[in-house]
């Protein structure tokens, strides 16, 4: 992964926010795109607002669709024949209580963030595994995938699965001393559209319930924190591309997360029996 230059990135995701960013970024490495999103319109939009020079495959896609990311990689390897960078990027918000949350909502959330990124992972790894060079497969997770804030059960629970299931493929893939390397992408809240997601929302998996008080100010903190982050779309893009070219496992890019991650160990180490501890009698 050394030499980016003329390397194939696919990005899903990638008609906004951070995906909109990670097209821009490879581009201007000479990287050639693939780039999917299930929104056509915006994604053709990105894909022409590129440097004249890039070069880039719009392919309308739901990620939460296995057969659409099964169509993405043929369409991908079609064009280029290879990939160098799987960017698993497409991702949804919301925010609701536990109580608040239907079946529809965790059907919607799960089915893009953590199905979209087994369904990326099942359509690409094995044509990944079978080249020649090395390659590597970006997860977008979230520092919410090692946090359990309240009102974000169903967008926490997805990114919980994101992380482990990269870090076990890539212990996987480790062990069996495989060319596909795996990074997982944890940034905090910063700007993007994704507090207003209910947008791509399908018609099928919209609830008719009204959300409690809880849940509406849980609505109005995320919208608060995504709008006041510090870092910029450009930057996370910038810190995942640098992540998955040097071969890193975890991509952090807010510092201040790592106060509350080790709050989160320590309850853990103080819960835990130490070994040789004497079980319950």
């Amino acid at each position: 992964m050394s030499d980016e230059t003329r390397s194939v990135a696919v990005i899903t995701g990638a008609a906004g926010g951070l995906g909109r960013s990670l097209a821009r970024a490879c581009a201007a490495r000479g990287m050639r795109l693939v780039l999917s999103d299930l929104e056509a319109g915006p994604l053709a939009e990105v894909a022409s607002g590129l440097p004249a020079s890039a070069e880039a495959l719009p392919v309308a896609a739901d990620v939460s669709r296995a057969g659409d990311l099964e169509q993405l990689a043929g369409a991908a390897y079609g064009r280029f024949g290879a990939v160098h960078l799987l960017f698993n990027n497409a991702g949804v918000g919301l925010s609701r209580t536990v109580a608040d949350t239907t079946a529809q909502d965790w059907q919607w959330v799960l089915g893009v963030n953590l199905w979209g990124v087994i369904h990326g992972v099942q359509a690409f790894l094995p044509r990944m595994e079978a080249q020649p060079f090395p390659s590597r497969i970006v997860n977008t997770a979230s520092a919410a995938g090692f946090l359990s804030e309240p009102g974000m059960a169903a967008y926490s629970v997805s990114k919980h699965g994101v992380v482990v299931l990269s870090e076990t493929l890539e212990r996987e893939l480790r062990a069996a001393g495989s060319q596909v390397g795996v990074t997982v992408l944890c940034p905090a809240f910063f700007p993007t559209g994704i507090s207003d997601s209910e947008r791509v929302r399908p018609p099928e998996l919209r609830g008719t319930a009204e959300p409690g008080e809880a849940s509406r100010l849980a609505e109005a903190r995320l919208r608060r924190a995504v709008e006041s982050g510090r870092l910029g779309a450009d930057e996370v893009a910038e810190a995942a591309l640098r992540g998955a070219l040097a071969g890193e496992a975890y991509v952090f890019t807010h510092p201040r997360i790592r106060l509350a991650l080790e709050e989160r160990q320590e309850a853990i180490r103080r819960a835990c029996p130490h070994p040789g501890t004497p079980g319950p009698s």
